[in-house]
């Protein structure tokens, strides 16, 4: 079967909205391609919709003005940004089964009140004020928002707080596809409340019926919950599942 991959100057593989982004995940897993990043220039909604239903956590940055200049003549494009679609060579799953609460933990559980996409906006403002915008920039944030009202798609952006005392002490936002949930960034506020939310957030999903957790880049605090790592072919496989089971929350 012939490849249906095309290179930037840089070795990257471009994207393009007339691709067919399960192909694209397809030929990178069967060509072993040895990035974790993609490229792609349109930053159309529905595109980047197509994109996260294959699989891609997808993230942008700013890019040089004499680079921009050229990006700005591609239809749909942001002429100060990159699209950067990431398929992850290891990525880390929290399957319900395996969900590890430490002693020190289940006390506070009842303290929280979970909220789930309650307040999306400033959950993903608030992740931009501690973390930054070098990958969730100001033009992947409109986005985002507004794939959250398109209608025809696979995915939704959604987010997770807990709460206490009628105030948010950590949250989260990722997307959504079918079955599964994918992380994609999150902040705390007060000692613990992050891995408290993270701990909740994994019992609404087992009570709603996911199939796990995607919790993306492997990192510790990810495996101290229970997450495991899983290799690219074996992730895609369990994404499409899940994804083809239908609407979520």
């Amino acid at each position: 079967m012939d490849s249906c991959l095309r290179y930037t100057a840089s070795g990257h593989v471009f994207i393009a909205p007339e691709d067919n982004p399960d192909r694209v995940v397809d030929d990178l897993l069967r060509t072993d391609y040895a990035e974790e990043f993609c490229v792609a220039l349109d930053f159309d909604p529905l595109f980047i919709a197509r994109l996260m239903a294959a699989g891609f956590l997808v993230m942008s940055m700013k890019i040089p003005v004499g680079i921009s200049r050229g990006a700005s003549s591609y239809s749909g494009a942001e002429p100060h940004f990159l699209l950067l679609p990431k398929l992850h060579l290891i990525r880390s799953v929290l399957f319900f089964s395996d969900l590890h609460i430490k002693k020190s933990i289940k006390p506070l559980l009842s303290r929280y009140e979970l909220r789930v996409d309650r307040d999306f906006p400033g959950i993903m403002e608030r992740c931009v004020r501690i973390h930054g915008d070098d990958w969730l920039t100001l033009p992947l944030q409109e986005r985002l928002t507004q794939i959250r009202t398109c209608k025809d798609v696979q995915v939704r952006p959604v987010s997770f707080g807990v709460y206490r005392n009628g105030e948010c002490k950590a949250g989260e936002f990722g997307v959504l596809a079918g079955r599964v949930y994918t992380s994609y960034s999150g902040y705390y506020d007060e000692k613990s409340a992050g891995t408290v939310q993270m701990v909740l957030t994994a019992q609404y999903l087992e009570d709603q019926g996911f199939a796990f957790f995607d919790l993306g880049m492997p990192m510790a605090y990810k495996h101290t919950l229970g997450a495991c790592t899983i290799e690219p072919q074996h992730f895609v496989r369990l994404f499409r599942a899940a994804r083809d089971q239908g609407k979520g929350i």
